[in-house]
């Protein structure tokens, strides 16, 4: 039992060793925007926002891209069939800003399309009616506040680097004590996951985008079959990041300093039904996948306190020798991504607990899968690909 104590503590201390020095520097969070400028762009950008039961934040979400300076820039809301005060909310903004904010609905959801990408589909055509020859798209979701400058900052960013696609992931609701241990994560393991300095690589194949703010090339869109080339994906940013890179376009995601979700995440039960939505589908609905994903996670982040904390039990100094090296490199690897989120460092203690969480996450999203209600949002359904939609 020792000797697979000590095996199992030098394999997480070689795991770590690897994501620190191996995995493109993601843990040092510091692919950002550059900052504003006075410059001024010829271009043509429509904003397209699909919408669906968002009256909380949709008010603040639109009144920020009105707000933007330094572009010229063409709001479409699409109310994807909300229920409750949305499309009237937008409306009233419309109506005190003509010209510059369009609301219009969605057609009857056409099977194996997403909601969302069906509403995005039907802005971006109600956009190019309204901006005709648009140059760029602006994809943000409706709980977005984008800061004044943004839009200008990313346009930027895609017109001097001949960018086809620039995202940002932007700054989530850390608010209660759940938000402050698992937000700094999920955003710590999502750069793990697509370490920003490889997406931003054109060499690499590796490709994510964050679906609350992606600005896109509208030829690089219709390059790759518009929206309707990804009409079925749940996980619909880094699917269109995907295809854009595949087509042989150039791609950028960044953190955010200037824009913000408004999503409420203080309660365990937001951010749970967020990641267990997709987190399958993530892993490609595979149970080998699964298993795969949940043993990883044990070896990476439970290992190492658990070889520290059971010293009495086994009696090895090289085994927790070994675990606090993982453990502390893990520790210092989070620091930067809990310095964004305005964290204490020692909250990387913790890290192991909320890798612990995201993994219950992940197995109940599986579980919800097999059950026939995976993917399930907003009154909606979207199950595994063999399995019927509800």
């Amino acid at each position: 039992m020792a000797d697979a104590a000590v095996i199992l503590a030098l394999l997480s201390l070689a795991i770590w060793l690897v994501l620190v020095f191996a995995r493109g520097g993601f843990w040092r969070a510091d692919q950002r925007l550059p900052p504003d400028c006075d410059d001024s762009f010829s271009v043509r950008i429509a904003s397209v926002v699909p919408a669906r039961d968002e009256e909380e934040g949709i008010g603040r979400a639109l009144s920020s891209l009105l707000a933007q300076t330094g572009v010229t820039l063409t709001t479409v809301l699409v109310d994807d069939h909300s229920r409750d005060r949305t499309r009237a909310i937008a409306e009233e903004l419309a109506a005190e800003n003509p010209g510059r904010l369009i609301v219009t609905g969605t057609a009857t959801l056409p099977p194996g399309w997403s909601g969302k990408l069906w509403a995005v589909a039907e802005g971006i055509r109600c956009a190019e009616r309204a901006v005709p020859d648009t140059d760029y798209l602006l994809l943000t979701d409706a709980d977005i506040d984008l800061g004044p400058g943004t839009v200008r900052r990313l346009l930027a960013k895609a017109v001097r680097d001949d960018l086809d696609l620039v995202s940002l992931m932007v700054e989530l609701d850390h608010r209660g004590p759940w938000a402050r241990l698992l937000i700094p994560a999920f955003v710590f393991f999502f750069q793990k996951l697509y370490p920003f300095r490889w997406v931003n690589d054109a060499k690499r194949g590796t490709a994510a985008a964050a679906g609350g703010c992606v600005l896109v090339r509208r030829t690089a869109l219709e390059r790759i079959g518009g929206i309707a080339a990804i009409h079925g994906a749940l996980i619909d940013d880094c699917t269109l990041a995907a295809a854009i890179k595949r087509s042989g376009g150039k791609i950028w995601l960044g953190l955010a300093d200037s824009a913000r979700s408004l999503r409420d995440n203080r309660s365990l039960s937001s951010i749970w039904t967020m990641v267990a939505r997709t987190a399958y589908t993530q892993l490609n609905h595979s149970p080998w996948h699964l298993a795969g994903a949940m043993l990883g996670m044990a070896v990476t982040y439970l290992a190492p306190p658990l070889a520290v904390l059971s010293l009495p039990l086994h009696g090895g100094a090289a085994t927790a020798l070994a675990g606090a090296a993982a453990w502390l490199l893990m520790i210092v690897s989070f620091r930067p991504t809990l310095r964004l989120y305005g964290q204490p460092a020692l909250l990387g203690a913790l890290l192991p607990l909320a890798g612990l969480a995201y993994s219950l996450m992940t197995l109940d999203s599986a579980l919800r899968h097999w059950r026939g209600r995976g993917g399930q949002w907003k009154g909606r359904t979207y199950p595994a690909p063999d399995q019927p939609s509800a």
